[in-house]
């Protein structure tokens, strides 16, 4: 990459998106346009002659789709690509799949509306500029060592909410995650076993793609996995999806908490925002509240976990090693807001050891802090 500049690739079949985001790349300090493309095969020559620091990708394209497009592009010439999808059902749900394959990042065509089209503008650009960070034969390696061969994929048997010990019923776990989140939640959820506290996650992600993302990972979980909706009371062995676009909250009732979901603007930068979240849950649950912070840019979440030690709860953060974008769980870790750090592939080990500690352990536990189980 040239010092300062980070030279992008546009690839999509209407001129209009590609003049937009042409355009808003010119724009941008330290960013240029490296070449357009409309097509698939146009993309895959242009990359071999460009060498572009970034590739903006459309989802759907005729004759070549953005997922084959994205399989030739890392098998060939490994790139961070961003992919960019209609705001629909479908569009999100094929999004996912390029995100689980190997694209870094995703971002969502612009509505009507000058809004609509200046939020687009400054999500692009830092999209672009968190991608160009990322070095994605590193992120496909750690990846590969992360799978598990040989695992057969079976339909979960859903746990029963009631089938949870006491001890567990009234703690939370609070989750926040963002950039490379879908797969890691694949590899999290698939893993972790009932009985369990409540889960509460906060992915980064638009309107329309919290619903399928919480169906793809309710079929790998064996807990309860669902987009939360307003007035939805906390339950074991559930994890609930923040909605796209809203605020998600928590409120105690007496022995009960309700989850209270809003509008409002971003908050650390997102809206959901994880600092939101983490901030009601150490209200909620004090000390029986265990934050977790995982892959992302930025530093949402740096302020929830800051609040959910503050309460006397208990955070855990992703490591670096595997991270696909050590981001804002590194930022939480050097501010001293996380007790300990862990790798994905013990991550669900970890929760679980966590949420059945003592308070007497967890006070015990931060002798060691900031050592990485």
């Amino acid at each position: 990459m040239t010092q300062g500049n980070i030279r992008v690739l546009v690839v999509d079949d209407s001129a209009v998106i590609r003049t937009l985001v042409g355009d808003l790349i010119a724009a941008a300090p330290g960013a240029s346009v490296a070449g357009k493309a409309r097509s698939g095969r146009e993309a895959l020559d242009m990359i071999a002659s460009l060498r572009p620091d970034v590739v903006t990708l459309d989802i759907q394209m005729p004759e070549m789709s953005g997922l084959a497009v994205l399989n030739r592009i890392l098998r060939r010439q490994p790139t961070p690509v961003i992919m960019v999808s209609a705001l629909t059902h479908a569009g999100a749900a094929i999004t996912l799949e390029a995100l689980d394959r190997g694209a870094v990042d995703y971002i969502a065509k612009p509505g009507g509306g000058a809004i609509a089209r200046a939020t687009f503008a400054i999500e692009l650009i830092e999209k672009i500029r968190g991608a160009a960070s990322v070095d994605v034969r590193r992120m496909m390696a750690r990846r590969k060592r992360r799978a598990d061969p040989g695992v057969v994929s079976v339909p979960p048997t859903k746990a029963d909410a009631d089938a949870c010990p006491a001890e567990l019923a009234d703690k939370c776990v609070a989750l926040g995650i963002s950039t490379g989140g879908p797969p890691a939640l694949d590899k999290l959820l698939g893993a972790i076993r009932p009985p369990m506290p409540p889960i509460v996650i906060v992915q980064h992600m638009p309107p329309q793609f919290t619903g399928p993302l919480a169906t793809r990972l309710n079929g790998v979980s064996e807990l309860l996995v669902r987009e939360a909706a307003n007035g939805d009371l906390l339950q074991p062995n559930c994890v609930l999806i923040a909605p796209g676009g809203k605020h998600l909250g928590l409120v105690r009732l007496g022995t009960r908490v309700k989850v209270t979901i809003r509008d409002g603007d971003t908050v650390s930068g997102h809206i959901p925002s994880v600092d939101v979240m983490m901030t009601s849950a150490a209200k909620a649950f004090g000390q029986n509240c265990l934050g977790v912070i995982m892959t992302g840019m930025g530093r949402d979440g740096v302020d929830g976990c800051q609040a959910i030690r503050a309460a006397g709860g208990y955070v855990l953060g992703q490591d670096d090693a595997s991270s696909d974008v050590y981001g804002m769980n590194k930022v939480a870790f050097v501010k001293g807001n996380v007790d300990r750090q862990f790798s994905l592939n013990d991550a669900a080990a970890t929760i679980a050891r966590c949420v059945r500690r003592t308070k007497r352990m967890v006070s015990t536990a931060r002798v060691s802090n900031k050592v990485t189980i």
